[in-house]
């Protein structure tokens, strides 16, 4: 892991208003370990990002996630004020961009990323679930920009 992915982090949750509480009333020890807590869960999900066939970064209006394959990171902040979705887009994973899709029924139709990298042969209905490149094609015909494409002959 890249020494300035770790100060990254590392600045990121002593910036916590919790953490920063903490240090305030005198409680260093603690926040240190909470803010060492943060720091290695968040390593956790830039691992998985790295390592999971479909996990992507997902960025509408106000809100961002980080889809690892198991779970979902979010937060409020635009990506550019969320280090770890950043972070993961810096080292690879597609990051898909629906600010500016304005059909917003069609987007909440779409099925679901498939966690596991499996494809359901229909994947039309409420529960479904299709590959990353084939919600990606979807998506993309919405309107969404794409970042670090994995589809074969595509990359921006």
């Amino acid at each position: 892991m890249q020494s300035g992915v770790l100060r990254v982090l590392r600045a990121t949750a002593a910036s916590w208003w919790r953490h920063r509480g903490l240090r305030r009333t005198g409680q260093t020890a603690l926040a240190q370990r909470l803010e060492r807590q943060t720091v290695l869960r968040d390593l956790g999900y830039l691992k998985q990002a790295a390592s999971l066939p479909n996990a992507h970064v997902i960025c509408g209006e106000g809100r961002t996630f980080l889809h690892p394959g198991w779970t979902t990171v979010s937060t409020f902040a635009p990506i550019e004020r969320f280090p770890l979705a950043a972070l993961a887009v810096a080292r690879g994973t597609p990051f898909i961009d629906i600010r500016s899709v304005t059909d917003v029924t069609a987007f909440a139709n779409l099925p679901c990323v498939a966690r596991d990298g499996s494809v359901d042969p229909d994947f039309s209905g409420p529960g479904k679930s299709v590959s990353l490149t084939t919600y990606i094609d979807m998506v993309e015909a919405l309107g969404a920009r794409i970042a670090n494409d994995p589809r074969p002959c595509r990359s921006t």
